[in-house]
């Protein structure tokens, strides 16, 4: 628990967090399933990714003790709801690879398990909702969307959601307000945006819970770098989804998620009346296939 200029802010528990975003990704998924299945796609790879384990099994001789110590685990995932931040943290980034390959656009970058669908819509050089003195450096994000050929996109519109000064996410942490950090701007008629947040602390993945688990069996560390999540949206062009970082973060080398790459890195400046810091960043969208 910390308290920082006025606010008291507390972890969120590793089953409470967890059980929010699994609950998030079921109505996601519910919504979005087609309900055809690929018999033969599902056979490849539920088959590649059995004989994968297997084969760590007999290579590394695993024993009773370690594989019953593996099946509790994944029992306690499911328990603790971690199942989309395991995912997310150790597994999306791959999949988001594969999926962008083509694109010449802006570089993408993992959505995490933190998102949250129908922010409120908000002017375009607006202020992204926050508390009343919120803790952290005042932050101003200014930039362009054009399409790959250079043509601004006047009816683009900019999604943007990021932790507090904290490392906490509104609906995901207690004592946060339901929207706050979280908003979506229409750009204006030359493609171009102006937000005005705060710059989002570094921070760690629950660590209570089955990941935290791992995490601590492993010897790995937990932390994710400072960054800003974007969804950049366009009739006609493919959804960007990206995280922005900033410079300087000691775990952007190291990143827990493995999702930080040199083209999302920022370049803010100090602001010129002396309060925060600037920073200008374009999005490029590639026409939808």
């Amino acid at each position: 628990m910390t308290e920082q200029d006025g606010y008291l802010s507390e972890a969120p528990a590793a089953a409470t967090s967890g059980g929010l975003a699994s609950e998030r990704f079921r109505e996601r998924a519910a919504a979005s399933q087609s309900g055809v299945v690929d018999v033969e796609r599902v056979n490849h790879l539920a088959s590649r990714a059995v004989k994968a384990l297997n084969d760590i099994v007999l290579e590394e001789a695993v024993s009773y003790d370690e594989y019953n110590a593996f099946k509790a685990w994944l029992i306690k995932v499911g328990e603790d709801g971690e199942w989309p931040l395991f995912l997310d943290v150790w597994l999306e980034h791959s999949v988001e690879d594969v999926a962008t390959a083509h694109r010449d656009g802006s570089k993408g970058s993992i959505e995490g398990p933190y998102y949250i669908e129908d922010a409120p819509e908000l002017e375009w050089d607006g202020t992204i909702p926050m508390r009343e003195d919120e803790p952290g450096t005042p932050l101003s994000f200014s930039g362009q969307v054009r399409a790959v050929d250079g043509t601004p996109l006047k009816d683009a519109r900019v999604e943007l959601w990021h932790a507090d000064n904290d490392g906490f996410y509104s609906q995901f942490a207690p004592g946060i307000p339901e929207w706050n950090l979280r908003g979506i701007w229409a750009v204006n008629d030359d493609g171009r945006f102006d937000i005005h947040t705060i710059r989002p602390a570094p921070y760690q993945i629950p660590t209570d819970g089955a990941c935290g688990q791992l995490i601590a069996a492993a010897g790995w560390h937990a932390w994710r770098p400072a960054h800003l999540h974007f969804k950049i949206h366009a009739p006609g062009h493919e959804l960007l989804t990206a995280q922005l970082y900033f410079p300087g973060d000691p775990h952007n080398e190291d990143d827990i998620a493995s999702a930080v790459k040199p083209e999302l890195m920022l370049d803010p400046k100090p602001a010129a009346d002396g309060k925060g810091e600037d920073v200008v960043y374009d999005f490029v969208l590639d026409p939808e296939a």
